[in-house]
């Protein structure tokens, strides 16, 4: 009798494939209170890849990606019109040219894109009905309301990429962090019992084409394509 491959057993959920609860306790948002803000600490966050700035802006407290060069006791301005590093301000009020990060696809959302460590990027140009044209790092142009609001700068953390896992067991609680499943195995080296693919005789890997709505488990092999044949 065959066991449910590892597909079936993400999909399905166990507490083998499931998220690290305790790593997500510092959710991103924007003070919804304008004003001087201070940074009261910088600190490690295990579910995010750029070190995070724990703000203060009157006697609200929220978290932000710490830009390159953030300092503990730095003063930062939320809102306004000073184009500075550290700045939240809407988008409407930054000049094309600006960097900047953890922009907010609606107003209010507190911020949902760029906020990788080492990312940024880019007002491009400003449209009419107060749209905002805005240039992000695969160098595509995505267009948001000019009351969004992004933070001045470049998200700290740009050589996270550079620094060497070394060993195994750092790999394996950073991907543990995220639930992302490490080490990954080449279907074909598993046993016919544990895979569609496995064994192969040869590595004659058999052909099958999943359903595109095809549940987590059943959306194994080759995802259905849209039209098959030769192009002519």
């Amino acid at each position: 009798m065959g066991k449910r491959i590892i597909s079936q057993a993400r999909g399905h959920g166990s507490l083998t494939y499931q998220v690290r609860k305790k790593a997500y306790i510092y959710k991103i948002k924007y003070s919804m209170t304008d004003g001087e803000a201070e940074i009261l600490d910088i600190i490690h966050s295990a579910a995010h890849t750029a070190p995070l700035s724990k703000i203060k802006v009157g006697k609200e407290i929220f978290y932000d990606p710490a830009f390159n060069g953030a300092v503990v006791g730095q003063k930062i301005q939320v809102g306004g019109l000073e184009i500075k590093d550290g700045n939240v301000l809407m988008l409407k009020d930054i000049l094309p040219g600006t960097f900047i990060f953890n922009i907010e696809a609606n107003p209010g959302d507190g911020g949902k894109m760029i906020r990788a460590g080492g990312s940024s990027a880019m007002v491009a140009k400003k449209l009419e009905h107060n749209k905002i044209s805005v240039l992000m790092p695969n160098k595509k142009e995505i267009v948001v309301s000019g009351d969004c609001r992004a933070t001045i700068g470049t998200i700290a953390g740009a050589g996270r990429t550079m620094k060497p896992f070394v060993k195994a067991g750092r790999m394996f609680y950073k991907m543990k962090a995220r639930n992302k499943l490490w080490p990954r195995t080449s279907a074909v080296k598993m046993n016919a019992i544990d895979h569609p693919f496995g064994s192969g005789r040869g590595k004659r890997i058999k052909s099958k084409i999943a359903k595109r709505n095809a549940p987590p488990g059943a959306r194994v092999g080759h995802i259905r394509p849209s039209r098959t044949g030769r192009a002519k």
